[in-house]
């Protein structure tokens, strides 16, 4: 059977040598100067040897109270570019596409000057609630961000509305309690990452893409589910979309037996992604969620669920996860662990990740690079 998975295909303008991305997967491998640095460059460097047609960048922030963690590159000053050059540099000399994600993680952040649409308190600590001066500023940062990464030799950026950030948590009524024109009903509380979406685009011209990270569902009582994010996908697809890449849950979802279960199910993500497909014609769908066998990546595009097929922690711990899918390596894909949590325990921990499925001279060689 012809395989869908090693179709070459276009995202925009650009043209992709098959369908496998390899997503944005939080590391902890900046150092705390927010900078690229070789453990960055030498992973991404990896992740584009790996045969993947797109890669995408994860968590380059915006504003430095937006920073998710303290190891976390950032995208908020001129200073930064040349770094980012680097990086997009590596990536694309491969032969794949590069993607910036552009990140705030608003309540989220771990930070004391941290700020959300309303004072929703998180983790213990109640953030500011913006006003119209730091809405403006953050659009503003968002469209900064967006022009360093074409400055940098990025193929497009990516804004991560996903995991319940800054633009999910003005999207869903749990975090978003204003009464002004950012709240209340759902055309609301569209309006802040519609008016991000719109900068982004203006700053970074036509033929530059800008995808979505989506999320489809929060898992969480009360929180986003598809009847409130199937419109907003239409309204980002009118304001002109390149592509969405469709995901599920939340910080506050993460470790509640539902999703823990779920999160263990091959594929997991994928029927949201359809959904979403089905709501969008024409824009780009990537599915993920523990995609661990090239058979199921074949099953979800052939279902038409998605047109592109996104890895993780899957191609984390098997970088080699696209050439053995093709048949250019014959030996079998070594599989992430449903019931490990060993990369997320590091990052927790502020130190860099690494896959307890590695071989260990692998394992000893990194702790060693990074001290322990």
């Amino acid at each position: 059977m012809h395989s869908l998975l090693f179709e070459p295909m276009r995202l925009g303008p650009l043209a992709l040598r098959n369908r496998i991305c390899c997503l944005p997967l939080y590391l902890a491998y900046p150092g705390p100067d927010n900078e690229v640095n070789d453990l960055v460059l030498d992973y991404y460097a990896e992740m584009a040897d790996s045969g993947a047609g797109l890669v995408v960048v994860e968590n380059a922030t915006v504003e430095p109270c937006g920073l998710g963690n303290p190891r976390t590159l950032l995208a908020s000053d001129d200073r930064f570019v040349p770094g980012l050059a680097r990086l997009a540099g590596t990536i694309k000399e491969r032969g794949a596409r590069a993607v910036l994600q552009i990140h705030h993680a608003g309540r989220y952040a771990r930070r004391p000057d941290r700020i959300a649409p309303s004072a929703v308190t998180t983790w213990g600590v109640t953030p500011k609630a913006m006003d119209q001066a730091d809405v403006d500023r953050v659009v503003a940062a968002f469209a900064a961000g967006a022009r360093r990464a074409k400055e940098a030799g990025f193929d497009g950026v990516e804004l991560h509305g996903g995991t319940g950030y800054l633009l999910t948590q003005f999207l869903s009524s749990r975090t978003n309690l204003r009464t002004d024109a950012y709240g209340g009903n759902l055309a609301h509380r569209m309006r802040f990452p519609i008016e991000v979406l719109a900068a982004v685009r203006g700053a970074a011209g036509a033929g530059f893409p800008v995808g979505y990270r989506f999320l489809a569902d929060e898992c969480v009582p009360g929180g986003l589910t598809l009847a409130e994010t199937t419109p907003f996908a239409g309204e980002l697809a009118r304001a002109g979309v390149d592509y969405l890449s469709v995901m599920i849950g939340c910080y506050d979802s993460f470790s509640l037996p539902g999703y823990v279960e779920a999160d263990r199910e091959e594929g997991f993500m994928a029927p949201f992604a359809g959904t979403i497909r089905a709501a969008v014609p024409g824009v780009p769908v990537i599915a993920a969620g523990r995609i661990q066998r090239p058979e199921t990546a074949e099953r979800i595009l052939r279902e038409g669920m998605a047109d592109l097929v996104g890895l993780a922690r899957v191609i984390f711990a098997d970088p080699l996860w696209p050439r053995k899918a093709s048949g250019e390596i014959l030996e079998p894909i070594n599989p992430c662990a449903p019931t490990c949590s060993l990369c997320t325990k590091r990052i927790v921990e502020q130190k860099p990740a690494f896959c307890a499925r590695w071989p260990e001279e692998r394992r000893e060689r990194f702790l060693e690079r990074v001290g322990g």
